[in-house]
């Protein structure tokens, strides 16, 4: 009897796996609308890459990679760098950005495919919404093909990818940021006034002074720890000018002119923009290759000396897990999630993520002519999202991952090159301390556009 009931239910997820038809989600799967419940499942797949990226550079799985083909010559050096460094070091990065770029081609196939499709009308929409179990295959196949890439280049072309890629995906983050900020501020707002209860406005005040007393926390720990009074010339740099950055949007976002201009406008906002600033300044502080600028964080914990006395070289040596790193892949799959699940009322940030408000509400399944629930199709009159960004913005995710996962190191040996990543994060920083500055004055400036 067990055995039957399997195979009904297995028959019933068939559809659900190969199917083609926009509502294409059957009983196996949650009752929603089609739009988000593709978006999630197209998420699901980046986390599923991301989760087998970092079981390859776990300590121990060195064993089992050195058995790919080409990937170990003589179980101990690299094809192409022999002598400079421990097969069992590189071999997990070397997967990562295998895995990685599969990832990265199987989204940005997606996305040359879905440009410009208009509704779930079009041919190529059950493609986006359905063939689950044939897209799993495409990712495998790729996946595979990847990893009998001959080494040559590919590593240093691969890095500066994802160099460009990850500064694109981190300014993405802060707009999603900012996006979820305005609409937490806007909801917890509405919710005090119109119901007379004042523990909304408390629970606002409580996290604004939590986020600045956490942001005020780092630029002091970052001073103490991250800054030499003989070195360290570029940290001090990059602390006071963020710290200076926001100060000003905090002070502007409280301007009455900018008030009156944009209501919603606050320092719950400011405050976890100024936060996310100073993970971003963290994040880029840990990859510079001076140690006396940047001690590992077990170091602080336990007070040992990092420094590397001269004449020793750090080939070979690889910090497999470090706090910047967790925490960077915290925000990023806050984000992804929340890019799958957003419905925002906020114009600039519509336009910017290439999403529409006028999308089909409702979360209520619908039952076909074979009594199967399926998801509901709320994009025949016209999409919720650009299937294309969406797929860009998933591609550009995977660079990221890669770089995240790997320290952001070149050819995992360069520890010197790393000093790109660092202005690669200050910079995108920088950027999107702008864009938020902007959300705030252009309606100002220009009074007679909607900005709402």
């Amino acid at each position: 009897m067990g055995a039957c009931l399997a195979l009904c239910s297995l028959a019933s997820c068939a559809s659900c796996l190969c199917g083609s038809a926009p509502c294409l989600l059957c009983g196996c799967c949650p009752s929603s609308n089609n739009s988000t419940i593709t978006r999630l499942v197209f998420s699901f797949f980046l986390l599923l890459g991301t989760l087998v990226s970092v079981i390859m550079i776990l300590p121990g799985m060195e064993t089992e990679l050195r058995k790919i083909p080409g990937f170990c010559q003589g179980g101990t050096t690299i094809p192409g760098i022999e002598n400079q460094a421990n097969c069992d070091v590189l071999v997990g990065y070397k997967s990562v950005y295998r895995m990685c770029f599969a990832m990265t081609c199987f989204f940005f196939l997606f996305a040359a495919i879905m440009i410009q499709v208009r509704s779930s009308k079009d041919p190529r929409a059950p493609i986006q919404n359905g063939f689950w179990f044939f897209k799993f295959l495409i990712l495998v196949g790729i996946t595979v093909g990847a990893f009998f890439i001959p080494d040559g280049t590919f590593h240093t072309v691969w890095f500066y990818f994802g160099l460009v890629g990850s500064f694109i995906f981190i300014v993405i983050q802060l707009i999603l940021l900012i996006d979820f900020a305005h609409s937490w501020n806007k909801s917890w707002v509405e919710k005090a006034e119109n119901g007379d209860n004042k523990c909304w406005f408390a629970g606002l005040l409580s996290f604004t002074f939590l986020h600045y007393a956490l942001a005020i926390t780092a630029v002091v720990l970052f001073y103490i720890y991250y800054t030499q009074p003989d070195d360290c010339t570029e940290h001090k740099v990059f602390i006071s000018l963020n710290l200076i950055f926001c100060i000003i949007v905090s002070i502007v976002s409280i301007l009455p002119k900018i008030q009156e201009a944009q209501p919603h406008s606050g320092l719950l906002q400011a405050s976890l923009i100024s936060l996310y600033t100073m993970y971003v300044t963290w994040s880029a502080m840990t990859n510079n290759p001076n140690r006396k600028c940047n001690p590992s964080l077990l170091s602080l914990v336990s007070n040992i000396s990092t420094t590397v006395p001269s004449g020793e070289s750090t080939t070979g040596q690889v910090q497999w897990w470090d706090a910047q790193g967790i925490v960077g892949l915290i925000i990023f799959l806050f984000c992804t999630l929340y890019a799958s699940i957003r419905s925002s009322s906020n114009t600039q940030v519509n336009k910017l993520m290439q999403t529409e408000e006028n999308g089909r509400s409702g979360g209520e399944g619908v039952v076909g002519e074979d009594g199967i629930l399926r998801a509901l199709d709320n994009e025949e009159e016209g999409v919720t999202y650009s299937y294309s960004f969406f797929h860009f913005h998933l591609c550009l995710a995977s660079l990221y991952i890669m770089m995240t996962l790997t320290n952001w190191y070149l050819g995992y040996l360069c520890q010197t090159c790393s000093m790109p990543a660092v202005w690669v994060k200050m910079s995108s920083s920088w950027l999107g301390l702008g864009l938020y500055l902007w959300t705030l004055i252009a309606p100002f400036i220009f009074p007679d556009r909607d900005f709402s």
